[in-house]
């Protein structure tokens, strides 16, 4: 498989930062469709969600693979983040607060003692601007976030853009600038894949190679505990193609945990993972410029009514989240998630879709 170039993306870097500075006005909520070919995209600007991602299967009998639900209105109510953009920070913050500065933040909690996907409000919860849209090929959405919001430090713009490349690619390229104090940053995309089908049971016999020898191991609250331990013999050791299932029960409740991605050449992004199912022969290929990869199993997922009414249960989907590290802002020895006044953080991530 060719390796993804770097330089593919620099005219898509470009349109993020086009208009993404001031205030945006009041937004009404909408649905946008991109498509080629039978390869099709929903969206809304409400979080900036995935809504649906309809593919053919090897017989080319076409189904929605991400899970969700049928009205966009049901998605305000949503604690799964079903298909969201999250952010300032996503992941966790440990007890809530970090020290940037000299300065100690205190965020709201909302994982029990810790901050979750960037607090209560994150960027998932809020009416994103439509700032560029073609059917056939890109959608760009902005949002500018206050100082103080979700007590983050500073404005920020930030722009996500969709992009549909050749006929069976989805880049997601997302941006901030950081416009008058240091800030974390750490947007993440946070789809649930299910390759057979959204309504057609569980993922656990999907088969998963991630490109991550090691990984931030994490306390009960899933919180790093800033060591970076090996996967190898271990129940996350995917380096090799296996099924999610097969070591399922060597964990307490399933999958949720940053791998650290293997460093690759830096002029093309890195392979992080590939994901197959059997039955409908789908296969998605992952690339990124990010460092880690949360993989998460959808252990929370609890008779959950979805899309067409079909009821979501236990590891009915995957996730995989290119990310910067859990709580770096609280371990030095993680790399910094930090943008400074007037530096721009880009975050890329290239999904290719096959079916044999």
């Amino acid at each position: 498989m060719a390796k993804v170039s770097l330089s593919c993306f620099f005219l898509l870097l470009a349109l993020l930062f086009v208009n993404i500075n001031g205030s945006e006005a009041e937004e009404k909520v909408g649905v946008y469709e991109l498509k080629r070919g039978k390869f099709s995209v929903k969206l809304t600007n409400y979080g900036a969600v995935v809504l649906s991602v309809n593919l053919p299967d090897k017989f080319g009998k076409i189904d929605d693979v991400v899970l969700g639900f049928d009205s966009v209105k049901e998605y305000k109510n949503d604690s799964t983040y079903f298909g969201a953009i999250v952010g300032r920070v996503a992941n966790r913050i440990g007890e809530a607060q970090f020290t940037l500065n000299g300065k100690k933040y205190k965020l709201p909690a909302n994982d029990g003692k810790n901050t979750l996907h960037g607090g209560p409000r994150g960027y998932s919860d809020v009416v994103w601007t439509v700032k560029s849209y073609r059917p056939d090929s890109h959608i760009t959405f902005t949002y500018h976030s206050s100082d103080g919001e979700e007590g983050f430090p500073g404005d920020l713009s930030v722009s996500v853009t969709y992009e549909l490349i050749q006929k069976n690619k989805l880049a997601v390229i997302m941006g901030a600038k950081a416009l008058n104090k240091a800030t974390p940053v750490n947007l993440a995309q946070h789809t649930y894949w299910n390759l057979g089908g959204q309504a057609s049971g569980n993922i656990l016999s999907h088969s998963l190679q991630l490109f991550g020898s090691k990984i931030t191991s994490v306390d009960d609250q899933l919180i790093p505990t800033g060591k970076i331990d090996p996967v190898k013999g271990t129940p996350y050791d995917f380096l090799e193609p296996r099924q999610i299932g097969s070591r399922l029960k060597e964990l307490s409740n399933g999958y949720d945990i940053n791998y650290v991605l293997d460093s690759g050449s830096p002029l093309h992004l890195k392979k992080a993972a590939v994901v197959h199912e059997s039955k409908s022969g789908r296969k998605m290929e992952l690339w990124t410029n990010k460092p880690g990869v949360q993989f998460y199993t959808g252990n929370l997922l609890h008779n959950l009514k979805g899309k067409g009414g079909f009821v979501y249960s236990q590891h009915a989907a995957l996730c995989l989240e290119t990310q910067g590290f859990p709580d770096s802002v609280n371990h030095p020895n993680f790399p910094s998630q930090i943008v400074n006044p007037g530096q721009i953080y880009k975050h890329i991530m290239v999904y290719r879709f096959t079916a044999h």
